[in-house]
């Protein structure tokens, strides 16, 4: 049994563009192609898209994907491999649920966060790539070996005192306070200093990354959980304190 390069593109959820790229460079090549130029795909194939769809998934390039499915030559072991990498991926993210509901049910309860709570689940390596294209690799290698010297307690405290940051940032802003006010900008320099604690944060970091937080929703809705518009007053506090201070 074969299949069309559209009937794939829609039962994987992609496009015909992308299974011909995929062709071009020996990733997935089809197993015929008709006489009228059409590409077809076998079973076989099928099973390929799906080892690929799966490593795209877990982060991996198309060249470091290519090298993956040359080196496994046994489509079963590989596919026990994925299915047990898929099974961790769904404790981590039924752990990332039940976090989420936690927070929520405290937030609206109005009941005290804890570190622990609010982040079991995330691994700060998720992002790895996104910080290596924002900030270089060596700001990620520094940040990562910093933050994997650690203990599990230091990681606790770290991490309840940006809790804490981002609340009385909420509260400034129910309060009705200005981003430049003595109040907002004592808050501020301790987000400077927590930030600082893993990283270098020369003047443009600190003010690309208060554009981030109104920028990208991830980063958003962590301050505007406290109240719509924190991570707005976050932001002009941060450009602020940068402009007196770094």
């Amino acid at each position: 049994m074969e299949w069309s390069i559209q009937d794939i593109a829609r039962s994987a959820g992609t496009t015909s563009r992308t299974l011909r790229h995929y062709g071009e460079i020996g990733l997935l090549r089809p197993s015929r192609v008709g006489s009228n130029g059409y590409r077809y795909y076998d079973q076989d194939a099928l099973v390929r898209l799906q080892r690929i769809l799966l490593l795209r998934e877990l982060g991996l390039g198309l060249p470091a994907i290519a090298e993956v499915l040359a080196g496994q030559r046994d489509t079963a072991a590989a596919l026990r491999t994925h299915l047990d990498l898929l099974e961790q991926e769904r404790q981590r993210i039924t752990r990332q649920i039940a976090s989420v509901r936690t927070t929520l049910e405290k937030t609206e309860g109005g009941q005290q966060l804890m570190a622990e709570e609010v982040f079991d689940g995330f691994d700060h390596t998720q992002y790895k790539e996104e910080v290596i294209e924002r900030w270089g690799k060596d700001a990620y290698d520094r940040s990562d070996q910093w933050w994997t010297s650690l203990s599990e307690e230091e990681k606790r405290g770290h991490q309840q005192r940006q809790l804490d940051i981002a609340a009385d940032f909420g509260r400034a802003h129910q309060a009705g306070l200005a981003a430049d006010s003595d109040v907002v900008q004592a808050i501020t320099k301790r987000l400077h200093e927590w930030l600082g604690a893993a990283a270098n944060v020369t003047k443009p970091y600190f003010i690309g990354l208060g554009e981030m937080y109104v920028a990208d929703p991830r980063f958003t809705q962590n301050y505007d959980r406290h109240g719509a518009g924190t991570a707005e007053l976050v932001r002009d506090a941060m450009k602020v304190y940068a402009e007196r201070n770094l």
